[in-house]
Formats: C-alpha cells, sequence, structure tokens
C-alpha cells in the first residue's frame, strides 16, 4: 500500500507521530511537507501548494490513498487535484481542533479556521482524532457554529461526521524513556516533581508555581524539575520561580536530546499537569512511562488516558500535593509503566492498520 503524506506543520508532534506511522506500519509513505510555522498560512495555501507538488512532482506515480493532517484543506485540494488521485480514499487525522485551539489574549477566534476543519471531515473517506475530547470539543464547535448561520441548515451533518470519524490515540516510542528507567541513577532523597510542558499560558504555570510557592513556604521538603520548550516570549512566573525556590530547582530549562530528556523525567517522582487546553498529552505519558505518578486535572483529555486515583479537582492541587510530600513513601512508581502500555506504537499499531484497510464509508 503506497501511501501520500501532506503535512505542512512538520515539526512538534506532528512529526513524531509520521515517524512512529513509517517505523511501525508496513506501508510505503511518501512525504510531502513543510516545516512547522505560520500556521494560519499553512491552512489557507497548504492545498493549493500541495496540489501544484503533486501535479508536478508525482505524475504517473501510482498512490492507494492520501493521508493529510488538519492542517489541509483536503476540501479545496481533492478539488484541484487530477484524477484518479482526487478519487483516491482520503484520510485525515486531527492531532488539533481550530474549535478549541487555544488563542493568544489579544486573538480573537476565527471561525473560518473551524468551518475548515468541518469542509475538511466532510470531504475526507476516513477522520481520526487523537482523543473523546479533542472529538467531542469538535462537535461542539460545528454544532455551535451552525447555529450562529442565519439561513442554512446542514441537514444530517453531525451524522455525516459521525459515519466517517474514530479515535486513534497517536502512538509513543518509549523505547529512550525504557532504556533511561533501566540505567537510573541513584534517586534524590527528596520527592522530585516534575513540570515537562510548553513554556505558555494555556498549561497554567502561575497555578503550579503559587502551589510550590506554598508548598515551599510550608517547608515540605522536594525537588523540581523544569523541562518543556519555551519561547521568546515567556510567563514572568518562570524568572520568579527561580529566584524564589531556585534551591528546589535540579534542572530548569528545554533538553534538545531524547536521551537526556528520558534521563531527566527517569530522575522524577511525580508529574502535574495544571493545564487549561490539552489535547492528548504526550509529556504526561512519557514522564509517567519513567516512573513518575500522575497528578492531573479531572478534565480535558486526562480522564480518557488515567483512572480517577490520579486525578484532582479545582482548588484541590495544593492539598494533594500537600499529602503526597507528607508521607514520600506511598509514591507507587512501580506500576506506572503499566499506566502508560496502551499507548505504545505497537499495541496500536493493528488499530492504524484496521483504520488504514477498512473501506471508506463516505456519505
Amino acid at each position: 500500500m503506497k501511501i501520500l503524506v501532506l503535512e505542512p506543520y512538520y515539526g512538534g508532534s506532528h512529526k513524531t507521530f509520521l515517524d512512529g506511522l513509517q517505523a511501525h506500519l508496513p506501508y510505503d509513505f511518501i512525504l510531502l511537507t513543510l516545516p512547522a510555522g505560520r500556521w494560519k498560512w499553512r491552512m489557507r495555501l497548504a492545498a493549493p501548494f500541495f496540489a501544484d507538488r503533486v501535479i508536478a512532482q508525482h505524475k504517473g506515480i501510482k498512490f492507494d490513498a492520501v493521508f493529510c493532517s488538519s492542517f489541509v484543506d483536503v476540501a479545496a485540494l481533492r478539488s484541484l487535484l487530477p484524477a484518479p488521485v482526487s478519487q483516491l480514499p482520503f484520510y485525515t487525522y486531527f492531532h488539533e481542533n481550530q474549535f478549541a485551539y487555544p488563542l493568544r489574549k489579544e486573538d480573537e477566534r476565527d471561525l473560518h479556521f473551524g468551518l475548515t476543519n468541518l469542509t475538511t471531515v466532510l470531504a475526507s473517506d476516513k477522520v481520526a482524532f487523537s482523543t473523546g475530547y479533542n472529538m467531542q470539543t469538535f462537535l461542539q464547535g460545528v454544532e455551535r457554529v451552525l447555529k450562529m448561520c442565519p439561513d442554512m441548515k446542514l441537514a444530517g451533518v453531525m451524522e455525516k461526521i459521525a459515519a466517517r470519524s474514530s479515535i486513534l490515540n497517536p502512538g509513543i516510542d518509549f523505547s529512550n524513556i525504557d532504556r533511561a528507567v533501566e540505567t537510573r541513577r541513584k534517586r534524590s532523597s527528596s520527592p522530585v516533581i516534575v513540570w515537562n510542558h510548553r513554556w505558555e499560558h494555556d498549561k497554567k504555570p502561575e497555578y503550579f508555581f503559587d502551589t510550590l510557592f506554598e508548598l515551599d513556604a510550608r517547608g515540605l521538603d522536594f525537588r523540581l524539575i523544569i523541562l518543556g520548550q519555551s519561547f521568546r516570549e515567556k510567563p514572568l512566573i518562570f524568572s520568579a520561580a527561580q529566584e524564589k525556590i531556585g534551591h528546589r530547582i535540579l534542572h530548569c530549562g528545554f533538553v534538545e536530546s531524547r536521551k537526556a530528556y528520558a534521563e531527566l523525567l527517569a530522575s522524577g517522582d511525580i508529574v502535574v499537569s495544571t493545564a487549561k487546553h490539552e489535547f492528548y498529552g504526550i509529556s504526561v505519558i512519557e514522564a509517567v512511562r519513567a516512573g513518575c505518578v500522575p497528578l492531573l486535572p479531572n478534565a480535558l483529555s486526562y480522564p480518557e488516558l488515567f483512572d480517577p486515583q490520579y486525578l484532582y479537582e479545582p482548588g484541590e492541587l495544593f492539598a494533594t500535593l500537600k499529602e503526597i510530600l507528607a508521607d514520600p513513601a506511598k509514591i507507587d512508581r512501580a506500576g506506572t509503566k503499566g499506566l502508560t502500555e496502551r499507548f505504545s506504537w505497537p499495541n496500536l499499531r493493528n488499530r492504524y492498520i484496521a483504520w488504514f484497510s477498512g473501506s471508506p464509508d463516505r456519505q
């Protein structure tokens, strides 16, 4: 099976996902990509850009299917491609959806991007969402925006979406993490809390660090590893944390090496999320695989990933962390690997094969 892959945002989790597909599925993937960045331009112009490249560079090559991320306007793409490519099965994967993607404070949501996601689903033969939460927020966004339309109703649109939609978690390659766990250095005598998320406001770092400031003021013993990607403009709370609880910090900053990243995760005991946005949660799953016990909001995608014992309600983070730190002997690191096995590529491989191999159900 020869699959043409069109990815206009080839970086980060999108690239890692495609690397996993190529490594674990028995198909021949031919990639056309653009670097990650300028996502609005990607959504507007990736379709004609890729249509031109397919026509110019791949004329005469016989493909069996086309696979796109949700940054491709599939409705526009199919209209621009000649037969027989336009008549092939089109599969689209939603890492995120534009009805629920977090905005910068100064932005106003442009509903046209969400509507592009909608027409992409309707023009695709099959669609997969990374989690049920991702799909649910997409469906809610569709219902909300269609109610705003004054004089056009799309009969049966929700049924059409449901008929071609599935939930497929992105597979994760745990090999680096498993090696790091096997060769783990001597552990800290104090419980180690891990933050391994983007340094942006949608991850609510203020809530996380304010909680740690209070724990520090109360004299509870802990150490801290701060990971994750930072950008030119980052929340001021990260600088404040280095000033206020610098004596607790074992590491602070992004790590380029996957090996070094895995080793730092394997040095942790607890991974905390305070996110107000999360379509999946790869960073948390990786930390749990490395031996960290998760402590996560009972919201977003997290209830799909972990049992209620690992979730906290609004306002409960301080009390929950305080209880754990007061009796660190109760931290059960031994069982964490089993919590993540279902997210591994070997475990998910056959589900992806079935998704690609099954007959398209277009309406």
